[in-house]
């Protein structure tokens, strides 16, 4: 076990709906020597003297690598050759100069789109050779994965401390909510409270919990609805991730997960149940559902480092909807 208040961290993509928590966490609760944000602009983790300038200006002890470029169905189908060199070389870069510099410890956080297509279901992590990801978002899957074999490959050739980590969907306040470039539930959040003539719109009715004889406009959602997906609340990621780095030092991926799944056309439901929306819902079902179901088996981390979601789904997601249309 690794007393987190004698150590310097860097985490990359710190800045970040993760990295923000994650932070706070180590600061707070952790109370860590110091923590350092590694971030663009001030460092391109493409490139490699930008790496070599972070370690030097930062001296960590412990690298905690959450950066990531990324996005929903749409932006992976759209950007797959970016998605796919800009995550393969930030990480391959930054583990190799952690371990050139002997660095204490590497955490490799990984996606939930490396497994196969056809996973069955909850997915385990010895499954995750067993065939290909989802096309629209294999080349970002591929090179996260391609993390854990580089994790796997120092620690057996040079005793390099890294782990790595298989974190699902997340959601919470301080989501990205940006169409080009959001997951499901901030998207559908969104879709839904434009639909409802906006945040001030949303807020009234919410606080007022009256219903309204005014329709709300259409929604269109992608897919058929009937693809599953598995969320963890962000606060619950960011206290996996603070206990895999104290305990967790095996080179086995581990995911991190609630272990529950619900099909989009239900989490579509407990949207419009929450925000009180009352217009339709029509489903494009010329545009792909993406993994047919997502859900991991957590019982690897809850055996190795005790870590169990906490957040009730329902509560998390009302949450997020209210911090969304509050800032």
């Amino acid at each position: 076990m690794i007393d987190l208040k004698k150590k310097r961290i860097t985490v990359t993509g710190g800045k970040g709906f993760l990295g923000t928590q994650l932070i706070r966490k180590l600061k707070e609760e952790r109370h860590c020597l110091e923590v350092f944000i590694a971030d663009q602009p001030e460092y391109d983790l493409r490139e490699i003297q930008s790496v070599r300038k972070l370690y030097e200006e930062q001296r960590p002890d412990i690298v905690i690598h959450l950066a990531a470029v990324v996005g929903g169905i749409g932006a992976n189908r759209e950007n797959p050759g970016r998605f796919f060199y800009d995550n393969l070389m930030m990480g391959v870069q930054l583990m190799h100069e952690a371990y050139l510099r002997k660095v204490e410890k590497f955490v490799a956080i990984g996606t939930i789109c490396a497994y196969p297509k056809f996973t069955p279901v909850p997915f385990m992590e010895k499954d995750l050779w067993n065939g290909y990801p989802e096309e629209t978002n294999a080349p970002y899957g591929l090179a996260k994965k391609m993390l854990l074999v580089q994790s796997q490959a120092y620690r057996q050739q040079y005793g390099f401390n890294s782990i790595f980590l298989l974190p699902v969907n997340l959601y919470g306040p301080g989501d990205n909510f940006d169409p080009s470039s959001s997951h499901v539930i901030p998207a559908l959040i969104k879709k839904v409270v434009d639909a409802m003539g906006g945040k001030e719109a949303v807020r009234r009715r919410m606080s007022s919990n009256t219903a309204t004889h005014q329709k709300d406009r259409p929604i269109t959602v992608w897919g058929t609805g009937n693809a599953s997906r598995e969320f963890l609340y962000v606060e619950d990621a960011a206290e996996g991730i603070s206990l895999a780095t104290e305990m967790y030092d095996r080179p086995d991926p581990v995911n991190l997960g609630a272990g529950f799944e619900i099909k989009i056309r239900d989490l579509v439901a407990l949207i419009v149940k929450i925000t009180g929306f009352n217009g339709s819902v029509e489903w494009d079902a010329s545009k792909p559902d993406g993994q047919p179901r997502r859900m991991l088996d957590t019982s690897r981390a809850e055996i190795e480092f005790a870590f169990k979601a906490k957040s009730m789904f329902e509560a998390g997601l009302k949450k997020t909807i209210i911090w969304y249309v509050e800032n």
